[in-house]
């Protein structure tokens, strides 16, 4: 090929493409922890959405009472839960055939990792976007790093705690776009003192648990990372599709770790991308 041939485009990134046609659009908020403000910040652009003329749907928003939220919310159209009787007991569950019946131009759908009562079509939430992707609806959700699949030994040993909701990475890989938010470990404690993240008791547990300053500054760079995984991928299929070969330049990045419960599980990670380990 000389220099002034044009290139030829992938042909497994234009297949990529194409099996996309038809299929509705994903946006995850992702955030390090709880109380970042993940469903607050996707409630603020879809008002701003439904203000400039667009139809916006909200599926199922969990706003754990709080009161920012929930004014959002009142803004917004909601569609009724569905019930599920489950051991004498009545569970409001995220209906997604009328969802799917209404398809709305953007339906927002709250916590992507839930666990869906017994008796609903799909274990998980995360399920039910996908049926809805596949029919063509454009969604919203929200998520924490914690509950990515790969992530939950390294969470659990960083914690102490081990997350039993979860979703695969390649769900998530499949995300058209994913938009971190972010604030910083003090300002999320003090979010927390506020009462603004959890009831009173509730709070004053988490901030001498799961919610200690080392625990949040390593899940804030779980999640940097993450997102940077995620540009790093959209370069190369951008490059892929418009047939610029690589290999493409990229910065190795340098992870000091202290902590030796962790270690062996970052450079079994880090050698699988390819990574270099550094004494």
């Amino acid at each position: 090929m000389t220099p002034d041939e044009p290139r030829r485009p992938d042909p497994d990134a234009l297949l990529a493409e194409a099996a996309k046609a038809g299929r509705g659009r994903l946006k995850v908020f992702l955030g390090m922890a709880p109380g970042v403000g993940k469903t607050y910040e996707m409630l603020h652009q879809a008002g701003r959405r439904q203000a400039e003329g667009g139809e916006v749907l909200v599926g199922v928003v969990e706003t754990h009472g709080r009161r920012e939220t929930e004014a959002l919310v009142a803004e917004l159209e909601v569609l009724a839960r569905k019930p599920i009787d489950y051991k004498g007991r009545t569970l409001l569950e995220f209906d997604i055939d009328a969802a799917l019946a209404r398809k709305p131009a953007l339906l927002l759908v709250d916590e992507y990792a839930h666990s869906n009562a017994p008796g609903s079509r799909h274990p998980k939430r995360w399920q039910d976007v996908e049926e809805l992707l596949n029919a063509g609806v454009n969604v919203w959700t929200t998520l924490n790093v914690q509950h990515l699949e790969s992530l939950v030994d390294v969470v659990w040993k960083i914690t102490g705690v081990r997350q039993r909701e979860t979703v695969p990475d390649s769900a998530l890989s499949r995300a058209d776009d994913i938009e971190l938010v972010d604030i910083t470990p003090d300002e999320l404690r003090q979010r927390l003192h506020e009462g603004k993240v959890y009831l009173p008791d509730t709070a004053r547990m988490a901030v001498t648990n799961f919610f200690k300053p080392e625990n949040l500054t390593a899940l804030r760079e779980l999640a940097l990372r993450r997102m940077a995984q995620t540009v790093d991928d959209q370069l190369v299929v951008a490059m892929r599709q418009r047939g610029v070969e690589g290999p493409w330049a990229a910065g190795y990045p340098i992870v000091d770790v202290d902590d030796p419960r962790v270690y062996e599980d970052l450079l079994r990670r880090a050698a699988g991308r390819g990574f270099r380990t550094a004494p």
